[in-house]
């Protein structure tokens, strides 16, 4: 490594020193400029720089969250699931502090964690918790499940994702647009289906294969009564916040 900084911050990773860690490669962009450590993180290895994202903080901006490029990022993602989080909880929010950053191109982001081995997974991995919306909105335009939104754009039939390619797909309207803008899963998932309907056809096949697996080990009276549940928190009332909640 050509920085001392780099050897500094991956020994401070393995002590477990990650605050520190991310202080040295501040430190680096402090003295020798922002370029200096988009060119340093080059050199430093993978492992460690998700280490140091996945710890962000949603109340203070990163340095690195703030300048790792797509390519960087997604050699680390992808070793998100050596950590064992079944609930994915730190994967969505790392993601989610990083490619949404402002100035930044969340599609061109996505685009690069589908080109690295093992990135179609860790999409599916970020997208799995909603399979049933993200299904919906494939069909159907809109995530709420009790709404078949304008059949004019989509009645999506099984044949039709084996199609899915960005010459058959036309980007959807600013309109369109507006109503999924969260920064978290819809959103994603719009940029997915829309801007690299490739990659979402590959992502939706995984969801599905997921979600077959994962009905096998679910006891019919769970299924009755997660279908329960899910009526009780998407029934129709003046709260609007609780409908939005349920999903």
């Amino acid at each position: 490594m050509n920085y001392p900084a780099l050897l500094e911050a991956q020994s401070l990773v393995k002590v477990g020193d990650i605050a520190g860690a991310e202080f040295a490669l501040a430190n680096l962009a402090e003295t020798e400029g922002d370029k200096a450590l988009v060119a340093a993180l080059d050199e430093f290895p993978p492992k460690d720089l998700l280490a140091i994202i996945r710890e962000y903080d949603a109340s203070k901006e990163s340095l690195v969250n703030l300048l790792v490029t797509p390519e960087q990022f997604a050699q680390a993602v992808v070793l998100e699931k050596r950590y064992g989080d079944l609930t994915h909880e730190q994967l969505r929010g790392m993601v989610n502090s990083v490619i949404f950053r402002e100035g930044a191109d969340p599609a061109e982001f996505l685009y690069e964690i589908a080109e690295v081995e093992g990135g179609y997974d860790a999409l599916v991995d970020y997208l799995c918790d909603r399979t049933q919306m993200v299904e919906h909105f494939y069909r159907y335009a809109t995530f709420d499940l009790y709404e078949y939104g304008d059949e004019s754009k989509t009645q999506a039939i099984d044949d039709d994702l084996l199609n899915l390619t960005r010459e058959t797909e036309t980007r959807a309207s600013a309109m369109d647009m507006a109503n999924v803008v969260d920064h978290d899963w819809m959103e994603v998932t719009y940029l997915l289906r829309y801007e690299l309907p490739e990659i979402f056809r590959e992502v939706l096949l995984k969801l599905r294969a997921r979600h077959l697996v994962a009905m096998q080990f679910i006891e019919p009276e769970d299924v009755v009564e997660l279908a329960a549940e899910r009526e009780k928190n998407t029934d129709d009332g003046d709260d609007k916040d609780d409908d939005e909640s349920a999903l």
